[in-house]
Formats: C-alpha cells, structure tokens, sequence
C-alpha cells in the first residue's frame, strides 16, 4: 500500500510541475480581479504546506527555505510581500527535492503518531503522518485547480 501511495504522490506532483514548467514568470505574478493570490503564490504554498504536513508536524526539520513561510504560509498573499519572491525555477526545485525526501522518508512511517494532534482551518483532525500525507495530495490538488482557474481569469482580463 505504502508504494501505490508514493506513486499517487509522484502522479500528483508531477501535474505541479508540469503546469509550474508550462508558466511564465510574469504570468506567475498576475493576481486577477476576485482572487487573494497568483499562480507563484499557489506553487510556493503547495511546497510550504506539504512541508509542514509531511515533515513538520512529525517533528522533523523542514527544509524549504526560511522565507516561504513568509511569502507562502497560510494567510499570506503577493500583496504583502516586501520583497522579490523565489522564481519558479527555484520552486520547481524545493517540488522536487521534497518529493524525493518524502519518499525517503515515508516508508514505515504511515502510521507514526504526529507530536501534537494537529486540527486544520476546516476542522479537519490528523493523529498520524500518513493521515497528513494524504491531505496534502488533496491539499495540492485543490491549489492545482485554483492555478487553472487563475490562468484562465488572467487570460480573460
């Protein structure tokens, strides 16, 4: 189960990334009318969160720079920023580095007890890791969805 779980990651991921390497940079930073955020937003958030989920709810080091709890963390938007943001080369970096330290990581680790029950912004309680990888792939799939719907809003403006 673990290996069909890590290939769900590698389908998942690999979707990121693909439209992360089809995104321009000044397309990254289009914020279009009724929406918070940009494209470089979501990607950057994706990698944050998972991190979070993945390793820092485990009470392991977290790995992605230190600025992209700034830049990325929840309730954070481009709006704000006071300084450049990573470039997408960059993101598409920290994507694929953590996907490889979570495959390295994961194994035999599903059911391991996370430090502190964590509870997120909808309420939804997490005991373990594998419970937390698991919503991070929806996680990114919802910020995924929101990415297309951003393009298609910068597009029609």
């Amino acid at each position: 189960m673990e290996n069909m779980i890590l290939k769900h990651m590698d389908v998942v991921r690999g979707i990121t990334l693909s439209i992360l390497e089809k995104t321009a940079e000044e397309a990254a930073d289009i914020t279009p009318k009724g929406f918070n955020n940009n494209i470089r937003w979501n990607l950057g958030h994706i990698a944050f969160i998972q991190e979070k989920l993945v390793f820092g709810l485990a009470g392991e080091p977290m790995q992605t720079p230190e600025s992209y709890e700034s830049f990325f963390g929840a309730g954070t938007k481009p709006a704000d920023w006071t300084e450049a943001a990573p470039s997408l080369e960059e993101i598409a970096k920290v994507l694929k580095d953590q996907a490889h330290r979570i495959k390295e990581f994961m194994p035999q680790q599903f059911d391991k007890q996370l430090i502190t029950p964590f509870t997120n912004k909808a309420g939804i309680n997490f005991t373990t890791v594998g419970e937390t990888v698991l919503f991070s792939f929806y996680h990114e799939a919802m910020h995924v969805e929101t990415i297309k719907q951003i393009g298609k809003a910068a597009a029609a403006q």
